[in-house]
C-alpha cells in the first residue's frame, strides 16, 4: 500500500469531486447506486485511474461483469487500463466449461457467501491496495438471502476494509429489494445516480449525494452526462458563491433614441428581459447592444436557441450586423445549443465557463422559449434561471433574456413570468394604424436609474433598428388597436413610409433631437 499523505481520494470526476469538496475521506467504505446504465461503472473506472496517475495500487472487484467487459468500457473511452490497476473476476464465463478450472471457479449463483468472501479477503491481502472497487452488491445480496445476513456481511466488509486503510467504493445496481437502506447506514457516504426519460430528446442523469458523514457537501441534485472519455458533471449552480468588484458603468446601445428610452443606458452587471411577439425584433434589438460591446472592444457570447446559425449571420448582415467579422475579431462567440440535446445544469456550466474562460462582459440568452423546453417544470426554471442571472450579475455581465409571448397583437400571455427577476424589461409591441401594421417600443421597468415612460414608434430596416418620437397622441398602442387623440400626425404616412425607404432612414429626427 503506497503512503498517502492528502486526506482526500478523488473520484477522477471534476464535478463530482467539486460537490464531494475535493473527493473521499479515505479509510472509509462509499456507495454509488443507481440503475444500470447510469454510469457506476464508468466513475468506478475513473476513480481507479485517478488514483493510478497518483501512485496508487487499485482493485476492482467484479462479480457481474467480466474482465473483458471491464477492459472494453475502458476502450470506449478511450482509457487503456492494462497495468492501470488490478482486477479480480470471481466469475469469468469463459471459464464455464474448462473442467479443469471449475473446482476453483466462484459463482455467486452456486457458492455460499462465505467462500465469496474469503476469495476477495485473499485478493485484498496479496495485493493491498489503496483504493478498492466492488462491483456489484447486488450478488452479495443475493448470496446472503436475508436481510440480516447481508447486513452483517455489509460490517465485515467495512470492518476488513477499515483495518487495511483502503478506500472502498460499493456500486449497486438496485435491481433487487431497492428499498433495503441496509448499506446506507453503514456506509460513509452515498452517492445516487439517475437517469430521466423525457418524452422527446436524449435521456437525462443526475445525481445527489444522499449522505456523507461528518463533511460538508453541495446538496440538491446535480445533472451528469456520459461521453466518451468518461462522466462529465455540472455542480449545481450557486450564484452566492461567486463574487467579483466591478465598476457599475452604464453601457449604450449606440442608438440615441433607445438610448434615451433606457434613461442614457443599461447598468453593468443588470440584466435585461426583452418581451415580444414573433418577429418583433428582439433578437435584433439584442444585437445592437452586441454589436456596441464589441466595438468597446468587450467580449460578448450568444446563445441561440431558435435560430439556425447560418440564417441568424445572413439576416444580420442583411441589417448591417456583420457577426462574422465580429467573431472573426475574437469578440464573439456564438454557440448553437441544442434544447433537446442539453440539460438546464448543462447549459449553465457551459454559460458559465465561458464567462470565466473568456472574460465575457455581456451575454445574450435567445431565447428563454427554447430554453424552457429544456426544464422539467416552470418552477425548475424560475430557480435556474435565478441563479444563473444572479451569477452573472455578481461576474459584472450585462445579460440579455428574450421571450418570446403567445399571440401577435391585443391581449399577450408569457409562457412564464420572470419580469420580477430581470433588472430592465423592454417591452415590443405591434399595433395597426392607417392601414399598416407598425411596431412601438417601451421601458416597463428598470431597478437602476430612471427611464422614459413613453412609448415610441420603431422600425426593422437595412440599417437595423430606428426609433422616432413618443407617440403621444394615440392611446391604447399596447393594446394593438390605438386610438388617435392629438391634432397632429406623429406616424409616417404611406408617402413618408415610402421616402425613408429610398433613403435608408426611419424618423432619423428622432435619434438627432435625442
Amino acid at each position: 500500500m503506497s503512503d498517502i499523505s492528502n486526506t482526500k481520494a478523488r473520484l477522477g470526476v471534476a464535478g463530482l469531486d467539486n460537490i464531494l469538496v475535493g473527493g473521499l475521506a479515505r479509510g472509509h467504505l462509499y456507495l454509488l447506486e443507481g440503475s444500470p446504465g447510469t454510469g457506476k461503472t464508468t466513475i468506478a473506472l475513473q476513480f481507479l485511474l485517478d488514483g493510478a496517475a497518483q501512485g496508487e495500487t487499485g482493485l476492482y472487484v467484479t462479480l457481474s461483469e467480466t474482465e473483458d467487459e471491464l477492459r472494453m468500457t475502458a476502450t470506449s473511452h478511450g482509457w487503456e487500463i492494462q497495468d492501470k490497476f488490478n482486477i479480480f473476476e470471481l466469475a469469468p464465463p469463459e471459464s464455464l466449461l474448462d473442467g479443469e478450472q471449475q473446482q476453483t471457479l466462484l459463482y455467486s449463483s452456486d457458492l455460499e457467501l462465505g467462500e465469496t468472501t474469503k476469495a476477495m479477503f485473499e485478493a485484498v491481502e496479496a495485493i493491498k491496495p489503496d483504493r478498492i472497487v466492488l462491483d456489484s452488491l447486488s450478488e452479495i445480496r443475493l448470496l446472503a438471502q436475508s436481510s440480516l445476513r447481508y447486513r452483517r456481511q455489509i460490517l465485515l466488509l467495512k470492518h476488513y476494509f477499515a483495518r487495511n486503510g483502503a478506500t472502498v467504493l460499493m456500486l449497486d445496481d438496485l435491481t433487487t429489494e431497492s428499498n433495503d437502506k441496509t448499506v446506507h447506514s453503514v456506509a460513509h457516504g452515498v452517492v445516487r445516480l439517475e437517469e430521466l426519460a423525457p418524452d422527446y430528446g436524449a435521456e437525462r442523469r443526475r445525481l445527489r449525494v444522499i449522505k456523507y458523514r461528518g463533511q460538508s457537501y453541495r446538496g440538491g441534485f446535480h445533472d451528469f452526462t456520459i461521453q466518451r472519455g468518461g462522466v462529465n458533471v455540472f455542480p449545481r449552480l450557486v450564484a452566492g458563491e461567486h463574487k467579483t468588484e466591478f465598476e457599475r458603468s452604464v453601457l449604450t446601445s449606440r442608438i440615441g433614441a433607445l438610448d434615451a428610452l433606457l434613461g442614457g443606458g443599461l447598468e453593468r452587471g443588470s440584466s435585461a428581459l426583452v418581451l415580444g411577439p414573433a418577429g418583433s425584433g428582439k433578437s435584433l434589438l439584442t444585437m445592437h447592444f452586441a454589436k456596441a460591446a464589441v466595438e468597446r472592444g468587450e467580449k460578448v457570447a450568444l446563445f441561440i436557441f431558435d435560430e439556425e446559425l447560418g440564417l441568424l449571420f445572413a439576416r444580420a448582415k442583411a441589417m448591417s450586423i456583420d457577426l462574422a467579422a465580429m467573431q472573426a475579431t475574437g469578440n464573439l462567440f456564438i454557440d448553437q445549443v441544442d434544447a433537446a440535446e442539453l440539460s438546464p445544469g448543462e447549459f449553465a456550466h457551459r454559460v458559465r465557463a465561458r464567462v470565466d474562460a473568456s472574460q465575457v462582459k455581456t451575454v445574450v440568452i435567445d431565447s428563454l422559449n427554447g430554453y424552457q423546453a429544456a426544464m422539467p417544470a416552470e418552477q425548475a426554471l424560475l430557480l435556474h434561471m435565478h441563479e444563473l442571472l444572479q451569477y452573472l450579475n455578481r461576474q459584472g455581465a450585462t445579460t440579455f433574456v428574450t421571450v418570446a409571448q403567445h399571440g401577435l397583437v391585443g391581449d399577450m400571455k408569457s409562457p412564464v413570468d420572470i419580469t420580477y427577476l430581470a433588472d430592465s424589461v423592454i417591452l415590443l409591441r405591434y399595433f395597426e394604424a392607417l392601414g399598416r401594421v407598425r411596431r412601438a417600443i417601451s421601458i416597463i421597468k428598470k431597478r437602476s436609474g430612471d427611464h422614459e415612460d413613453t412609448i415610441r414608434e420603431y422600425r426593422i430596416g437595412r440599417n437595423g433598428l430606428s426609433i422616432g418620437e413618443p407617440l403621444e397622441d394615440f392611446q391604447g398602442v399596447l393594446r394593438g388597436v390605438p386610438t388617435y387623440t392629438g391634432a397632429s400626425k406623429p406616424l409616417l404616412g404611406r408617402e413618408e413610409v415610402v421616402q425613408a425607404d429610398n433613403e435608408r432612414d426611419f424618423l432619423s429626427a428622432g435619434d438627432e433631437r435625442v
